[in-house]
């Protein structure tokens, strides 16, 4: 056994949620792509059974009522609330990630054009949105569209040139909390504070931070936020993801998306579109109700371990420090470069390693029981849920990555 192999080991010993990988369907394959994918919580299919049998399968449509299918959306909600820092009331599951992008963006500019018309004085028009030069593809395809459909300009920007272009033509900034490629964590708290001195509205990203960190939306007064719920909160592959909408805020969210299920009579059928009170202002059609339920039960462990968000933060760091350093001990000078910060307070939890023949190293990873992903042209990323990765899977990802490097 060697060093790190024994450190490992006793870091294990040591770690407070190491009993929560227990709750999760795994096998001895190391994986570290819960950042693309989490793992399945082991009863979730029990409960999938039980809704397609049982409340599909018996109750039917008794179920909107009898099994809180119509509910869902807003109860579900309130379960990720205290996961990113945000009181109940102001969270609401459906839809995707980039429909929600979508609505709070579109919603995020309205408002701020309407402050423009209702100020006690007027000023330029707010006709700019800036978004995170490097998001995800999809943030900045749908941040062009609502650009297009509010009159708006579109400027990419780098997270830390936000506070010098922003301006007072400026409505919204569309913002990740996490890079995506890179792992790096943004200032939330000090970027939201400077969009609010421009007079303009922050929109957050949260999919590669909840469930791995503590993000503080109430705490630093965030204005709307989206996330997904597929990664750090293991809600299954296509599980709907949120919409926050922080609570003075709602009676002003204009969805460009009013559907029935935001209507304040849903099933008045009327023809005319009066918004519900709240956070349901964020629904819009039919829930998924299949994959809603499976992921209210996925949140079971926060609640059933006893797992809080500090604990998994600062589990997270220890991994992604322990894994550089195997990574530093075990593959030769050069071979791979971190482009993750090193710096904790700007770390996700993910460490993305610069590489040559990413792909296919990648490749042969996963062929040896290691599974990380690769993001184009040259980046290896390794993905880490502290609710079931341990120091052992770390030390034996670095060994092999070691091995095939060289091999």
């Amino acid at each position: 056994m060697s060093e790190l192999q024994r450190i490992a080991e006793e870091l294990d010993a040591a770690d407070p949620l190491a009993g929560v990988r227990g709750s999760f369907v795994l096998d001895d394959v190391t994986y570290l792509d819960g950042n693309s994918l989490g793992a399945l919580p082991a009863h979730v299919p029990a409960r999938v059974e039980d809704v397609v049998r049982r409340q599909w399968g018996e109750l039917r449509i008794r179920s909107w009522e009898e099994s809180g299918w119509w509910t869902a959306p807003e109860r579900i909600g309130d379960r990720i609330a205290p996961l990113v820092g945000a009181a109940a009331g102001q969270v609401v599951v459906g839809d995707s990630t980039s429909v929600n992008v979508f609505k709070a963006l579109v919603a995020a500019v309205r408002m701020a054009q309407q402050d423009g018309r209702t100020g006690a004085a007027a000023g330029p028009v707010r006709d700019e949105i800036l978004v995170d030069a490097t998001t995800f593809p999809t943030d900045g395809y749908i941040a062009e569209s609502a650009a297009r459909m509010t009159g708006c300009a579109l400027r990419p920007v780098a997270p830390a040139e936000v506070p010098s272009a922003l301006g007072d033509r400026t409505a919204a900034v569309l913002l990740n909390h996490v890079d995506y490629r890179t792992g790096r964590l943004h200032d939330l708290p000090a970027l939201t504070a400077a969009v609010h001195a421009a007079g303009a509205y922050a929109v957050w990203d949260l999919c590669h931070s909840a469930g791995a960190l503590p993000v503080g939306l109430d705490e630093h007064g965030v204005d709307l936020a989206v996330g997904c719920t597929y990664k750090y909160l293991n809600g299954g592959p296509g599980s709907p993801a949120y919409l926050y909408v922080r609570r003075d805020l709602q009676p002003r969210f204009d969805s460009p998306l009013p559907g029935w299920n935001s209507h304040a009579e849903p099933f008045g059928m009327r023809s005319d579109y009066a918004p519900a009170s709240g956070a349901l202002r964020g629904r819009v059609g039919t829930p998924d109700i299949l994959s809603l339920l499976a992921l209210e039960v996925a949140l079971d462990v926060w609640d059933e371990d006893g797992v809080s968000v500090a604990a998994v933060r600062t589990k997270s760091l220890a991994l992604t420090d322990f894994f550089l350093r195997c990574v530093g001990a075990y593959v030769p000078d050069g071979r791979v470069e971190s482009v993750t910060p090193a710096a904790h307070a700007e770390r996700g939890s993910q460490v993305a390693l610069r590489c040559d023949d990413a792909g296919e190293v990648m490749k042969r990873l996963i062929e040896r029981g290691v599974v990380g992903d690769y993001r184009a042209p040259d980046v290896l990323r390794f993905g880490f849920t502290p609710l079931y990765v341990g120091f052992a899977d770390v030390e034996r990802a670095a060994r092999v990555l070691a091995r095939t490097l060289a091999g």
